[in-house]
């Protein structure tokens, strides 16, 4: 833990008490692994982080707090913010997103990862009957299967190794199964479990000309992928997707702050709060993010709680 001295708000600034921020176990935990390859030390970045890569510095990006001071019309609301565990601080007024009223505060941490979902997709641009699956029940592919369950007439699976993320499949209202298990002919398969078999089986599961969505970072590690065998006589794509940019899909007549938006909006549902696997203390931290990183503590979102006795 470090301590900051924060400087006065301007006119045009918010101070923000922290109420809860999420570790984004995946990218936080490769970050605090050090496994940023020097190449990307540009590019992942989070929006306030303080120090540079490897580290020591301050990172990650899913707060969500209450406005202390700043402008009448965030004064006391809650709004979410991307930016690093703190339990206070300030950025301008419009760094920070409202959170909607039939949003819990303590579920609005899961804004950045829906977003990244929303923007997966406007990249994919799934029809009505389409044959999906989601590889990785992680946060990011549970956010996807929750927002594509929706789409009227679709055959929807969402995979996974471990058998126990069938719970959350089944609190998402959505059809689970091993990847072995899963049924093949797919116009789309998004891909999120990081690892070089889950590629390769998102590949092996599409149909004639079908597309997979790679939302996986690898961070350092170089993956394999099969481009032999059926992929150009089928006719297969992969295609990245990434939260960094608005989807070219939308890019004309979406913004940043629309694609929060929305995801927050998404999050009236209370079906997201299955994201939410584990809750610590703020100055538990320093030992909880070992645990994550080493696997001792399995999580998809780990939610962190502030206490302030001035609250």
């Amino acid at each position: 833990m470090r301590s900051v001295d924060l400087p006065e708000p301007d006119p045009g600034d918010v101070l923000v008490r922290a109420l809860y921020s999420g570790v984004s176990r995946g990218t936080e935990t490769l970050v605090f692994r050090g496994g940023v390859p020097q190449s990307q030390y540009q590019a992942m970045r989070a929006p306030f982080q303080e120090g540079d890569f490897p580290g020591p510095l301050k990172y990650g990006y899913l707060s969500v707090g209450v406005v202390e001071q700043g402008p009448s019309a965030l004064l006391g609301r809650t709004v979410f913010c991307l930016y690093p565990h703190q339990d206070r601080y300030v950025v301008p007024a419009d760094a920070v997103r409202l959170v909607p009223e039939d949003v819990p505060a303590e579920r609005a941490i899961l804004a950045g990862t829906v977003e990244t979902a929303v923007n997966a997709l406007w990249d994919a641009a799934p029809l009505v009957g389409d044959r999906i699956a989601v590889i990785g029940a992680g946060m990011v592919g549970s956010s996807i299967a929750a927002i594509a369950a929706g789409i009227p007439g679709i055959r929807l699976q969402l995979l996974d190794v471990d058998p126990s993320r069938g719970a959350i499949a089944d609190a998402l209202g959505v059809e689970f199964a091993r990847p072995d298990e899963a049924a093949g002919d797919c116009d789309l398969v998004f891909h999120a479990s990081a690892s070089q078999e889950g590629l390769a089986r998102a590949l092996e599961l599409l149909g004639q000309e079908g597309e997979v969505i790679e939302l996986s970072w690898y961070g350092d590690r170089r993956v394999s992928v099969p481009l032999g065998e059926a992929f150009h006589s089928r006719r297969l794509t992969v295609r990245s997707s990434q939260v960094g940019a608005v989807s070219p899909a939308r890019r004309a007549r979406r913004t940043f702050g629309d694609r929060v938006g929305l995801a927050l909006g998404l999050l009236a549902d209370r079906r997201y709060d299955a994201l939410i696997t584990g809750e610590s203390a703020f100055d538990d931290l320093p030992a909880v993010m070992p645990r994550l990183a080493a696997g001792d503590l399995p999580a998809l979102c780990h939610r962190i709680t502030y206490t302030d006795a001035s609250a």
